[in-house]
């Protein structure tokens, strides 16, 4: 869906302010050329497309806040965007918008092993972490699906997590600090290499507030000594509901698996075509892996299957050899990319408590009848934070709008069944509209409050996250 052109005031304005923008950055960080530009019209939302008015490209903090500051200046609203990844419009233009990108600010600053942290640009992408310390033993936890390309910028946006959320958190659990740059071009710095830092926790409104507040350029994250061993286990069931109570029952056990990832017969048959990872013939499957060192491995599994048997299970395979534990994890990593054979797909990021997820998917598949539309899930089943992927023909008149009330239906359960809206795409304008089934009017307000004292003029990230007919005001 095109999203409106430019106005004619806009189009009159924007010659003035490249001009000042190639006054204080380098000619080749301004790009306004529209052939050039429409590369940055979206984001993987790719449904909603807008082109903006300019780009920048910066490589320092001193050239964002140069920028920023220029912005606020002529009241030209700016979209911070990490490396486009989001599935929400999290980082989607508008016409009048200036997008700052943060690609080239990618470089390792700082590595300290003793005190067990790094020290990155937020251009960073996320696996590249990882592979600056891997060397010497070490890892940086969070690992969204899109991990080798997304940047920590936008997974400090969106508070992103991953297969292994469920031991080591999401990106709140694991970013120590950050320094920010806010609309009016002002440098500070938050948190810092060491836990909880006094004062208010500006760390924790930070992490997860999707570019309203402020531009993360520097990110201080934890790292982590790479575990003696990891060993998956696949599950067969007969059903949805049963994959989800034996979820249920190995949480409840008291159990902690690294990682408890679901996928159902539609996504097993995608992935089986897609890459032969020799997944069992069976209606839902979860991959369950412990780590530790083999004694705390035997254990942690002889208990999985203890439980899992309790359901009687179609299939129960553990891995004997890291070659048979890649294959576990191949059909799960290419889960995203093999549902696209089925057609165009709208991925959802709902949560859910654990013990709900019966229920849960037996209504996902109640709904997928009433609207008459396929839905694959494929999610971290651990923290029951759930990715519907509902199938539609975007070339079929009326299916995005059929597609879109389904996913606003699936969203609303996990909010009723005592979840919310997002577990790591956040809200973007996928979800704005639905901020006001999860927040009561006042909730929203004390909300806007905060943007209010670090964005007066609402100029970072606008019309995203909060419902349009509430913000408007602000926004003037």
């Amino acid at each position: 869906m095109q999203m409106p052109l430019p106005s004619a005031r806009v189009l009159a304005e924007k010659a003035l302010i490249v001009k000042r923008l190639r006054a204080i950055l380098p000619r080749d960080s301004v790009i306004d050329d529209p052939a050039e530009t429409r590369a940055y019209e979206c984001d993987a939302l790719s449904a909603y497309r807008c082109a903006p008015l300019a780009v920048v490209l910066p490589r320092t903090t001193e050239e964002v806040a140069a920028c920023l500051k220029l912005c606020h200046e002529m009241g030209v609203p700016v979209v911070p965007r990490g490396a486009g990844t989001s599935l929400a419009g999290g980082s989607m233009p508008s016409a009048d918008a200036v997008v700052l990108g943060l690609a080239r600010m990618n470089r390792v600053l700082e590595v300290d092993y003793a005190n067990r942290f790094i020290r990155v640009e937020a251009g960073r992408t996320n696996l590249s972490v990882t592979g600056a310390i891997e060397g010497e033993g070490w890892f940086y936890a969070p690992d969204p699906s899109s991990q080798l390309a997304c940047a920590i910028a936008g997974n400090i946006g969106m508070n992103s997590g991953g297969a292994h959320c469920l031991k080591y958190g999401v990106t709140t659990n694991n970013l120590l600090g950050v320094k920010l740059v806010t609309m009016q071009g002002e440098v500070v710095e938050i948190g810092g290499p060491y836990c909880d830092a006094g004062g208010l926790d500006l760390l924790g409104v930070i992490c997860g507030s999707e570019g309203q507040l402020g531009v993360v350029t520097e990110a201080t994250l934890r790292i982590l000594r790479q575990p003696e061993g990891a060993r998956p286990v696949l599950i067969g069931f007969s059903s949805n509901e049963v994959a989800g109570a034996c979820v249920a029952d190995i949480i409840r056990a008291g159990i902690l698996p690294v990682a408890i990832e679901f996928m159902d017969r539609p996504c097993i048959e995608a992935t089986e075509a897609f890459c032969h990872a020799g997944y069992p013939d069976c209606e839902a499957l979860l991959i369950v892996e412990c780590e530790g060192s083999p004694a705390e491995i035997a254990e942690q599994l002889g208990l999985i299957r203890q439980i899992a048997t309790g359901h009687d299970p179609v299939e129960f395979r553990e891995a004997q050899s890291p070659e048979e534990a890649k294959r576990i994890w191949l059909g799960r990593k290419s889960a995203f990319g093999a549902m696209g054979q089925k057609g165009d797909y709208m991925c959802l990021d709902g949560t859910i408590p654990v013990s709900a997820l019966p229920m849960v998917l037996r209504r996902i598949g109640e709904i997928s009848r009433d609207f008459g539309l396929e839905v694959g899930n494929v999610f971290h089943a651990g923290d029951g934070n759930m990715h519907p992927l509902i199938i539609y023909n975007a070339n079929q008149p009326g299916q995005q709008e059929l597609c879109e009330r389904m996913g606003a239906e699936i969203l609303k359960l996990c909010v009723e069944a005592g979840g919310c809206l997002t577990g790591e795409h956040g809200v973007g304008i996928e979800k704005r509209d639905l901020m006001a089934v999860q927040f009561a009017p006042e909730d929203l307000e004390a909300q806007m409050r905060v943007k209010d004292v670090f964005d007066p003029k609402w100029l970072l990230n606008a019309a995203k996250v909060f419902p349009l007919d509430v913000s408007a005001s602000r926004r003037g």
